[in-house]
């Protein structure tokens, strides 16, 4: 069963949307589960005081050490990876989520205010991850980007394992687009490859709409697919 932790100030939140749909149905059949700790619980004064302003000045306040560094103690066990959601870390992408399916347990530390003492990254395995670009309240909603993405890949979780294959970086590319039924709305119609049954001719066309929205829309994933097949070649 694959499991993950998550520290943070509000327990209460989670397990939020994880538990609706697929990822709750797989949550009752124990294909993976959830444990949220409290960090509030390891604050060590009857305020239960849990950041502190910066030294050096600044705006904002961060997490303490001694109050964070015990929360973790509290629960990490041997060989477990920590991880902390912050706008520095590694970028977050489908490879790293693939790679995430393949530990027994990770663990995500949400932080809040402007961020966590720099101690407890030095004396701790941690790594640090971020999911864009952008900077967030807290770390929580950052968490649910993190599971989501990894949740899906896990066996028995998709009705349809295969529909991870077709799905957007999967291949390098941007997913092709998709249609149902009606097969005419609002004076549009659904592309007549679709309606062939040829599926050789489907395979190509979803090949080169892929290619070409990717193209237009991420030209750095463009450039890396370009690449890829290039090197292929030799």
């Amino acid at each position: 069963m694959w499991k993950a932790r998550v520290f943070t100030l509000y327990p209460e939140i989670f397990p939020g949307p994880l538990s609706k749909g697929l990822y709750g149905k797989a949550l009752q059949k124990k294909i993976w589960d959830l444990e949220v700790i409290d960090i509030r619980d390891s604050a060590e004064d009857k305020h239960k005081t849990v950041d502190d302003t910066p030294f050096g000045g600044g705006s904002g306040m961060l997490l303490k050490p001694n109050v964070l560094g015990k929360s973790l103690d509290s629960r990490l066990k041997k060989n477990e990876r920590v991880f902390y959601l912050s706008p520095k870390g590694k970028k977050f992408d489908q490879k790293f989520a693939k790679d995430l399916t393949k530990e027994k347990t990770i663990n995500l530390i949400c932080g809040h205010f402007e961020g966590i003492d720099a101690r407890i990254l030095s004396t701790r395995n941690i790594e640090e991850i971020s999911i864009g670009d952008y900077i967030l309240s807290g770390g929580e909603s950052a968490s649910f980007v993190v599971l989501d993405s990894v949740l899906r890949l896990l066996p028995g979780v998709l009705g349809n394992e295969k529909s991870k294959d077709d799905e957007s970086f999967e291949n390098g590319l941007l997913e092709y687009p998709q249609y149902t039924k009606p097969q005419i709305w609002k004076k549009k119609s659904v592309p007549e490859v679709l309606l062939s049954g040829d599926h050789a001719k489907i395979k190509d066309w979803r090949l080169s709409q892929s290619k070409d929205i990717t193209r237009r829309q991420r030209p750095d994933l463009w450039k890396k697919y370009l690449n890829k097949k290039k090197n292929e070649k030799y």
